[in-house]
C-alpha cells in the first residue's frame, strides 16, 4: 500500500556550464533516484561537448557520488576540469608583479 505523503517522483534539475553556455534540464524522475539515474533521464550527454567525462559532480556545490539519492528540488552539476590549478596561477601572477616598497 501506497503512503500518501510519500510522492512517487521527484523533480530535479541537471545543469552544466561552461563559459560559451548554460545547459539546464529539468526532469522528473522516480523518488529514490540516483545522481546517475537523474543525469541519464535527462539526456544532458547529448549537447555536452564530444567526450566529456565531469571532474566532479555535485548538488548545490557539495561533491557527491553517482550513487547519491536525491530529493525533490535537487540541482545536479556536472564540473569541468579545471585548466590550470588556482594556487599555481596566483603564484605565477604574484612572481610576475614588482616588488614592493
Amino acid at each position: 500500500m501506497n503512503d500518501p505523503t510519500t510522492p512517487d517522483s521527484i523533480c530535479v534539475e541537471v545543469v552544466y556550464a561552461d563559459p560559451q553556455r548554460q545547459i539546464l534540464r529539468k526532469v522528473e524522475i522516480a523518488a529514490n533516484s540516483s545522481v546517475t539515474a537523474a543525469i541519464l533521464a535527462s539526456a544532458i550527454g547529448d549537447e555536452l561537448p564530444a567526450g566529456f567525462q565531469p571532474a566532479g559532480i555535485g548538488i548545490f556545490g557539495r561533491l557527491v557520488t553517482p550513487a547519491t539519492l536525491l530529493r525533490d528540488g535537487d540541482r545536479v552539476e556536472l564540473y569541468r576540469p579545471l585548466l590550470a590549478d588556482p594556487k599555481d596561477s596566483r603564484r605565477k601572477r604574484a612572481r610576475s608583479r614588482p616588488p614592493q616598497l
